[in-house]
């Protein structure tokens, strides 16, 4: 597979690609067109053959694309074939409704353990997954060949606690703390999860429709009221 440096448009759009794939799949379509994938996902076709090239050659002029093939070389690109290894930070609110809902091996991430500093939790298992002293936290990482963290713990201490997974050589974040974690003069990476922006987002389109049909009503309105002082 080629893999070379892409716009972070193109890598955010192959998730997409992959849930789209897995639905048709569970339809039992087998192939589809670059129009007809483009159709669903609201872009265009050039659009996806540009978003493919940029790892290789998939598709087949005048047969589209093998459905199960193109998802396997999705994900291949999405690295879920490399089994990453995760722990979990903060067994709250947030940490605790990620270990019993989200299927963390479903994506390709093994979540081996998660750590908090209650001690009801401590020692205890949930979802399968071992709950362990948060002060017992860098020996493991030291012991253990770990991908990324994810974060969860209040917001108060995000800051704290990333500069221990960072001192521990932790490459990657996960962030749900609310906490703009991001540092240009670091090489950690970190994916923020803020909440409030798809919904702010949906909350702008809303607007931006509600004011379309404003405009809209006033405009008919000024028409009908034309048509009445042309009678």
């Amino acid at each position: 597979m080629k893999r070379v440096k892409v716009s972070n448009n193109v890598i955010r759009r192959m998730p997409r690609y992959l849930r789209k794939l897995d639905e048709l799949t569970e339809a039992g379509i087998t192939r589809i067109s670059s129009f007809d994938l483009g159709h669903q996902l609201g872009l265009t076709p050039s659009q996806i053959r540009q978003d493919f090239s940029c790892f290789g050659e998939f598709g087949q002029q005048g047969y589209g694309y093998n459905v199960a093939a193109l998802r396997e070389q999705v994900a291949a690109i999405l690295g879920m074939d490399r089994g990453f290894h995760a722990v979990l930070i903060g067994v709250g609110n947030i940490g605790r409704a990620l270990m019993e809902n989200f299927c963390f091996s479903e994506w390709g991430f093994h979540l081996l353990c998660a750590f908090d500093i209650k001690p009801e939790l401590i020692g205890t298992e949930l979802s399968g997954v071992p709950i362990r002293d948060m002060a017992e936290m860098e020996r493991f990482l030291s012991d253990n060949a770990v991908d990324v963290a994810v974060l969860a713990v209040p917001k108060e201490a995000a800051r704290r606690v990333t500069e221990r997974l960072t001192a521990c050589g932790i490459g990657a974040i996960w962030n749900f703390t609310n906490v703009e974690l991001t540092d240009p003069n670091s090489n950690i990476l970190v994916e923020n999860i803020h909440f409030s922006d798809s919904l702010l987002s949906l909350s702008y389109f809303i607007s931006e429709r509600k004011d379309e049909e404003a405009i809209r009503a006033a405009k008919a309105e000024k028409l009908a009221e034309a048509d009445k002082q042309d009678q």
